[in-house]
């Protein structure tokens, strides 16, 4: 009896071991705003009051959300980055805000988030200091968890900045089962591959994926189209590892939207949206909601190109045509057997008609063939047969998204 006791502690002990996120969150990737690309670690409120990393910034970024409709398109987190917290712990060993720029404290942060209907995204980094200079999660881990869940935090995403690289794989699913334990659901955010990746260690992406919502892998997104195509480069060379592991709960994080900051184009800022669409990633905006241009607020509502993203199946797309005349195909199966394709222009001379077929897409055999939707201009485009000619004309550095549903 005392054996088949012990034996069935220890069988215990390896499920608990071996059992990864628990949260339910992030069945499709998740929507919001994040402080970093446009704001980064300004902390000079003095001079600054409306753009520091403090309070006012996020209740603001709040407000705009609730009442410029992107709430109700699915954006829901706002998300706290680097350079919120105190550079001490209090006396208990806790993190805390900064008392000047969060003199309400994040509590109550949350608190007003939530009264808006979003959720609270906070950071922080798996070693002895944030990016940022300060205070780390390194043996912290339990104790952070718990704060941030007293808080009523509802995303938390770990950096990797002043930490062994090589600890990661057993130090971020240490976070993972502090967070489980807290038992409030906290979507969880991870930079572990991005820090594996640097260091030239392959990243198991199957343990990644069972202990991380979403992960980053690649560089920071800079405001600039070179950095958006340095980005889409990156997961079209690793396409297959990277596709393999988009599902229901787990996506690949190619960085924040730049739509409406200083650098993009329209056209530019179409196909960003387009991109991160088709690739199934977190939709998690980083600009000045109070300031941004109509014209990109648009972009960021499409509601045909968010419902691609938003997609149940939660499979990324994958490139499947190149030309010479630097246009690129990507797919992306959907549920319900539709499929949708972004025609990616890397071409910077002037708009060009672009001709193909759903056949040579690969798109499946059907019967009466595909009813075929332009989302980028949200109208039908009509029904296709596979070798009937579709022809779309795409401008230079931008992109056109269409939807093709099974005829029934």
């Amino acid at each position: 009896m005392v054996k088949m006791l012990q034996c069935l502690v220890v069988l215990v002990s390896l499920v608990v071991s071996v059992h990864g996120l628990d949260n339910g969150l992030a069945l499709t990737p998740p929507m919001g705003w994040m402080s970093w690309e446009r704001f980064r670690c300004n902390i000079d409120c003095k001079n600054q009051p409306n753009d520091c990393i403090g309070e006012k910034l996020f209740m603001d970024m709040a407000d705009r959300m609730v009442e410029d409709g992107f709430k109700d398109a699915g954006y829901e987190y706002v998300n706290i980055d680097d350079c919120w917290a105190s550079k001490e712990r209090d006396s208990a060993g806790k993190l805390q805000a900064d008392p000047d720029r969060f003199p309400s404290g994040i509590k109550k942060l949350a608190d007003y988030v939530h009264s808006r209907g979003l959720k609270l995204g906070i950071y922080n980094d798996f070693g002895t200091k944030t990016c940022g200079g300060y205070p780390g999660s390194l043996g912290h881990l339990e104790v952070d968890a718990k704060t941030f869940a007293e808080w009523g935090v509802d995303m938390l995403k770990m950096d990797g900045c002043y930490a062994d690289v090589k600890t990661m794989p057993q130090g971020y699913p240490n976070m993972t089962k502090a967070l489980n334990a807290t038992g409030r659901p906290i979507l969880f955010s991870c930079s572990w591959p991005d820090y594996e990746r640097a260091s030239k260690i392959q990243p198991d992406y199957k343990l990644i994926a069972k202990n991380c919502n979403i992960w980053r892998n690649y560089i920071d997104i800079q405001d600039s189209w070179d950095s958006v195509l340095k980005i889409i480069d990156y997961y079209a060379q690793e396409q297959d590892t990277l596709a393999a592991v988009s599902a229901p709960g787990s996506f690949n994080d190619p960085d924040m939207l730049i739509i409406g900051d200083f650098s993009l184009s329209v056209e530019q800022a179409k196909a960003q949206m387009a991109m991160w669409s088709i690739l199934a990633a977190p939709m998690l905006m980083s600009n000045d909601l109070r300031t941004i241009s109509p014209e990109f607020r648009e972009i960021l509502l499409n509601k045909e190109v968010i419902q691609i993203n938003q997609d149940p199946s939660g499979k990324m797309g994958k490139r499947v045509m190149q030309t010479q005349s630097h246009m690129e195909v990507w797919t992306r199966e959907l549920s319900s057997n539709a499929l949708a394709a972004v025609i990616f222009s890397r071409s910077q001379s002037a708009p060009a008609i672009f001709e193909t077929t759903l056949e040579n897409l690969k798109f499946p055999t059907t019967s009466k063939g595909y009813s075929v939707f332009d989302v980028t201009d949200n109208k039908p485009l009509g029904n296709y047969a596979l070798n009937e000619t579709l022809s779309f004309i795409v401008n230079p550095s931008s992109a056109v998204m269409f939807k093709a549903t099974p005829i029934a």
